[in-house]
């Protein structure tokens, strides 16, 4: 009377998962408050994720949150970026159109490679944009951020162990930086398909450590839970034997629990199922009708969702046949009927593996032509954005390498332009596999098509010029460094280089040789001169082309870095001179701006400086944002090495929101460095600390940048005197940095840290032995900005250690080397600005103090020079100097206590402990009152430190390096006696050690007499 009873599989009822759906909806709740949160569903296929996930989903709806839902799709492995977050974008924007396009606001262009309906992609890639990637993920948080201030948004990523590459960074990206927002974050995956080598688990290890990110684990049903589920399904209480059958061979799974009551209620009994899960999974399959069955084929074959136009074309049937196949596979809830489009898709993802798997080699490659050839004729059956990707991955998959070549390279053209190099790099290493198949007069028809790197640069015609192999080991080289996958591209570039090995093409050669330099210093394995020398051997004398001012370019950079001097000087000219010859502007930018640094180092400051700021300006208009990110990045930096500190703050700030604005993550973090290195200048302390602890956070990942940022907080921590927190921290930068090609710029200011340190643990040994490497060969021109502060340094330390006698180090060998070695490194070192020559004012009134020559005439010069630049903290220890002189000397005491004021004012503002002390400790052996405006000498003050005169005694045998047996014996009391006397010294210093203690007795005068205090 009815016909067919359809049985359905599905309960109606949700079957246990209360403590995971509450964390979800805790989470859920925190989201609300405006604390972003995430969470990631594990659990094995067919477990329950999706129900869970769909449950959850309905309680954020009746809260009121935007849902926006996205799944990993296997075709992503061919190469298409994104699509999870392309899909849950399109679904927000949908939710909240007004939002979403007020967020996006200014960034249109650039988040199109995201979501193509935003309209084109601005521009072209640039030449060498590693950081590209990073720039679209950052205005990607900062779109889901803007939205989720005013509304709460749930962003739901399924099946993330199909996730391509590119989702899997982004999704990284975001749960490491999403500060703000209502916004909560859910991602499944199918935690019995991570295998050890699987590329989700390094994701996973990572987010795990992540305090804002939960983990929930779905484990299998329990017998009670089966029960359940069976009586939701039959609408009856289950017989038990049924129960105890099924949950026997489910084992729980509350999916193969639903296949198993299907074939139950189809006659089929349990114990007469095979125990193959594919098996198990095709019976319902093979029970549709045949038109039923090869629809569901046509459709595995297809990817995670077909577009029932194209599956239309691909099946052939008459359009009432494949509605009525449709019908019947929908009805057995093999398929479905995909919500938000035109599609149908597997219910479940496991039965569409077992049907492409069931399929026989030549059907599967008949099923892809037939797709392959659809979609060439009509290429409006799917989306435009993916269109070019699918058609890819059909034509490869019909195993037609003819066809499949430029389909492939088209797609990694695309795939750059969203710069989803990890997606490209796989789509050209397909194209490397599909090279030898294919006919050479076929070849020779394939153009570039938007490959960028290695036509142009070669001089060679994109439009009329074939695509060679070598052409394609480019761009896989380029596409494998951008990804981050430098061993790949280091491998890549090997295999081209061997290729060229006869000589033929110097040009491209070239080319590939500067690319290897890049990697193996990046990969820490050189500093890549000798594969530049060979880059540059191979150009010389050939005609000007963008290859060969590339070439000198970057040699020029690398010897800004590394050899700053006449040679970078001129590769710079001939750099800019040859990129304006064959019209590589951008080229050109670069090496205008090395050149403008390279300048300033040479004494040409104002025309270095003018020419910097040319390349900002022309950068910035050109939206050349890599290229304006270095500009801003250098600018800053020259601004401080010549000593005009508040123009690099302002330059920084204002390069910090433009590389904010555009995703520069790399340079906003060498911007953040250099602004903090200018604050310490001017003595804003505290926040060059924020912007610091900021940069350790931005850059929690990557080496050179978190060794930056530590480099900053060692400095501070040597200013305020904090010897051990600056030991710590220097070391660890040491590692961080010296992990790569070491370069100046890192490796003087870290020998001073280190210097500084030693000096202040009284090890004078290491401090010399660390000044002899330092000037052994000499400071090359530009690096007078670390070797002034590292001499300065090494003199005030001769100085500090210097015996209470006038001789100073006349008499100690070691010490008379050492203040020649410093007096001999700043003969040479060029002063070309005010603020070096009063450093180098400093460095000779420091050595003549360890000399035993301290003269108040020299300091009170040295105070003057210093008032005219802005070094609030190096003037004050020059005016405690001057103090120091004057009152040694008996002379103007009034003239002492004003210089000592002022110094101790500064030190207490800054907190700058060890200065401070210093200004009070000298103020109280002179009997000199710190408070303005009263000149009366105070009472006599107690001994320093509280040391009382035995105390003293023994401090002095310490200083000079006696054991606590040699204390005794020269003191005539018990070894023991001595033991506690020094005991109570290092309390009372606050010393760690006996070296610590002799060089703070040295450094605050305990064992001289009491200044003049007449």
């Amino acid at each position: 009377m009815l016909g067919g009873v359809e049985i359905t599989s599905l309960s109606p009822v949700f079957v246990g998962r209360t403590a995971e759906l509450t964390a979800l909806t805790d989470a859920l709740s925190r989201a609300v408050e405006g604390e972003p949160r995430a969470l990631l569903v594990a659990g094995e296929a067919g477990v329950g994720k999706t129900r869970l996930v769909e449950e959850f989903l309905g309680e954020a709806r009746r809260r009121g949150a935007a849902v926006a839902v996205g799944g990993c799709v296997e075709i992503g492995a061919d190469g298409l970026p994104f699509a999870p977050f392309a899909t849950a974008l399109r679904a927000l924007r949908r939710a909240l159109p007004d939002a979403f396009a007020a967020a996006a606001e200014g960034q249109e262009g650039e988040l199109a490679r995201l979501l193509p309906e935003l309209g084109d992609p601005q521009g072209h890639p640039e030449p060498h944009a590693d950081d590209s990637t990073a720039r679209l993920f950052e205005l990607a948080v900062r779109l889901l951020e803007r939205v989720a201030a005013d509304h709460t948004v749930v962003l739901v990523l399924e099946d993330l162990h199909w996730a391509d590459t590119s989702t899997r960074h982004l999704l990284a990206y975001l749960l490491r930086t999403l500060a703000g927002g209502r916004l909560a974050v859910l991602a499944t995956y199918r935690s019995d398909d991570i295998h050890r080598r699987h590329p989700l688990r390094p994701l996973l290890a990572e987010i795990d450590r992540l305090r804002s990110v939960r983990r929930v684990e779905l484990p299998r049903f329990t017998r009670a839970e089966v029960h359940r589920q069976l009586t939701g399904i039959l609408a009856a209480e289950p017989d038990p034997a049924l129960v105890d059958e099924i949950f026997r061979r489910s084992d729980g799974n509350a999916f193969f629990v639903e296949e198993l009551v299907v074939s139950h209620e189809q006659g089929c009994a349990p114990g007469g199922l095979s125990d193959s899960l594919r098996e198990l999974l095709l019976v319902r399959v093979e029970r549709l009708p045949d038109d039923a069955q090869n629809v569901a084929r046509i459709v595995a074959e297809g990817g995670s969702t077909v577009e029932y136009a194209l599956l239309a074309a691909v099946a052939g049937l008459p359009e009432d046949d494949l509605i009525a196949a449709l019908r019947a596979a929908v009805g057995a809830n093999i398929l479905l009927a995909v919500p938000d489009g035109d599609g149908y898709r597997f219910r479940h993802s496991l039965v569409r593996e077992a049907v492409s798997d069931d399929l026989l080699p030549g059907e599967r490659s008949r099923i892809n032509r037939r797709y392959a050839r659809a979609l060439e004729a009509d290429p409006t059956l799917v989306r435009a954005d993916e269109r070019t990707t699918r058609l890819a991955g059909y034509w490869y998959h019909a195993h037609d390498a003819a066809k499949a070549l430029p389909v492939v390279l088209r797609a990694a053209a695309e795939a750059r332009r969203r710069h989803a190099h990890a997606e490209r790099l796989r789509l050209l290493e397909r194209a490397m596999e599909l090279w030898d198949d294919v006919p050479r007069d076929v070849r020779d028809t394939v153009r570039p098509i938007d490959q960028a790197e290695a036509y142009p640069a070669c001089g060679c015609d994109a439009d009329t010029t074939p695509l060679r192999y070598l052409d394609l080991l480019a761009e896989a080289a380029v596409a494998a460094r951008q990804c981050g996958d430098r061993e790949r591209a280091l491998t890549i570039v090997k295999r081209a280089l061997r290729l060229l090995a006869d000589g033929d093409d110097p040009l491209r050669a070239a080319w590939f040789w500067t690319e290897r330099s890049r990697l193996v210093t990046n990969l820490g394995r050189g500093d890549g001169w000798a594969e530049l020398a060979t880059a540059q051997e191979l150009v010389r004398g050939l005609p000007p082309s963008a290859v060969h001012a590339q070439v000198l370019a970057v040699a020029a950079g690398w010897g800004m870095l590394h050899a700053p001097g006449p040679d970078s000087l001129a590769a710079a000219e001939r750099a800019v001179e040859y990129a304006r010859l064959v019209g590589a502007e951008p080229v050109e930018l670069n090496a205008r701006l090395t050149l403008g640094s390279l300048m300033v180092d040479a004494g040409d400051v104002e025309g270095g400086l003018a020419a910097m700021r040319a390349v900002r300006e022309r950068t910035v208009e050109l939206r050349l944002t890599g290229e304006a990110g270095r500009a801003y990045t250098n600018l800053a930096s020259t601004l401080e090495s010549v000593g005009m500190s508040r123009e690099a703050v302002e330059v920084a700030e204002a390069g910090i929101v433009y590389t904010r604005e555009h995703g520069l993550l790399g340079n906003e973090a060498w911007v953040l460095g250099n602004l903090a290195e200018a604050q310490l200048s001017l003595g804003l302390w505290e926040e060059a600390e924020r912007g610091a602890h900021r940069l350790l956070r931005l850059a929690a990942a990557t080496s050179k940048p978190r060794g930056f940022a530590l480099l900053r907080l060692a400095q501070l921590h040597v200013l305020r005197g904090e010897t051990d927190a600056a030991s710590a921290h220097t070391s660890r930068a040491r590692e961080l940095l010296g992990a790569h090609a070491p370069m100046l710029q890192f490796t003087l200011p870290l020998t001073r840290l280190e210097l500084a340190v030693a000096a202040g643990r009284g090890r004078m040994r290491d401090v010399r032995d660390l000044l002899a490497a330092a000037v052994a060969d000499g400071f090359p021109a530009g690096t007078h900005r670390y070797a002034w502060p590292l001499l300065l340094a090494a003199a005030t330390a001769e100085a500090d250690a210097r015996p209470a006698d006038p001789r100073g180090v006349v008499g100690d060998p070691d010490a008379e080397r050492a203040v020649r070695a410093v007096r001999d490194g700043a003969r040479r070192l060029a002063a070309p600005v005010p603020l070096w020559e009063a450093y180098a004012e400093f460095v000779a009134a420091e050595l003549a103090r360890a000399e035993g020559r301290d003269d108040p005439g020299r300091w009170a010069a040295l105070v003057a020079a210093l008032e005219r630049v802005q070094r609030p903290y190096e003037l004050a220890r020059a005016r405690y100097r001057l103090a120091d002189a004057l009152l040694t000397g008996g002379r103007d005491r009034e003239a002492a206590a004003g210089a000592l004021r002022e110094a101790r004012a500064v030190a207490v503002r800054l907190g700058a402990r060890a200065l401070r002390e210093d200004a009070e400790l000298l103020a109280a052996r002179a009997r000199l009152s710190l408070d303005p405006g009263e000149p009366a000498a105070p009472p006599a003050p107690e001994p320093a430190f509280g040391l009382t005169g035995r105390e003293r005694d023994v401090l002095r045998l310490l200083a000079r390096g006696r054991t606590n047996r040699a204390i005794a014996e020269e003191l005539f009391i018990s070894p023991k006696t001595a033991s506690v006397h020094v005991s109570r010294i290092l309390t009372k210093l606050g010393a760690s050690s006996r070296t610590e203690a002799a060089a703070l007795a040295h450094r605050l005068r305990l064992l001289d007499a009491p200044p003049d205090a007449r």
